[in-house]
């Protein structure tokens, strides 16, 4: 059996993140593959926690807000609600995770180079252990760089650094 982090961390998987002017960058095999995530965790028991993004484009209780349906997301999962990048920031995340004593997050969700890149820096200095699939983040193209590049890029830097990044 696989050994897991003690949680499943789902960052900002939305309607509103994903169905813009484009769909987002390999929208269909993430959510296969944190469909599979979820299953394997369900089956050990563990925690799955949803973070979900309220601004004034994600506004609370409308549509683009709503995590997308795809997801096999249960009652029992927990959700955390944010407005900033960072997932701990006024949020219970840290609370909860305490309360669960859970000391390993397995991350995954959108976008990124804002959401999970910052959630992942500001977890690893609160002494989390940190593991993440290769390819279980995702963004769209930008000025700079195509989605798949900055994925790639990112990637790079949290592996062994911030992570561990499994292939």
């Amino acid at each position: 059996m696989e050994e897991l982090s003690d949680a499943l961390l789902i960052i900002d998987l939305q309607k509103g993140v994903y169905f813009e002017d484009k769909r987002i960058d390999h929208f269909d095999e993430l959510v296969t593959l944190i469909n599979q995530r979820i299953q394997l965790y369900r089956e050990q028991s563990k925690p799955i926690i949803f973070v979900q993004h309220c601004d004034d484009e994600l506004i609370p209780q409308t549509t683009a807000w709503e995590i997308i349906e795809e997801l096999d997301r249960k009652k029992l999962d927990t959700i955390i609600q944010k407005t900033h990048a960072n997932s701990f920031y006024h949020t219970d995340l840290q609370k909860v995770l305490q309360q669960h004593h859970i000391t390993s997050l397995e991350i995954c969700g959108a976008q990124t180079q804002y959401c999970i890149d910052t959630t992942i820096k500001f977890a690893h200095g609160l002494g989390y252990r940190l593991t993440m699939l290769k390819n279980a983040s995702t963004t769209y193209d930008n000025d700079f760089l195509s989605a798949a590049d900055t994925i790639a890029f990112y990637e790079n830097i949290w592996d062994k650094r911030f992570l561990n990044l499994i292939q």
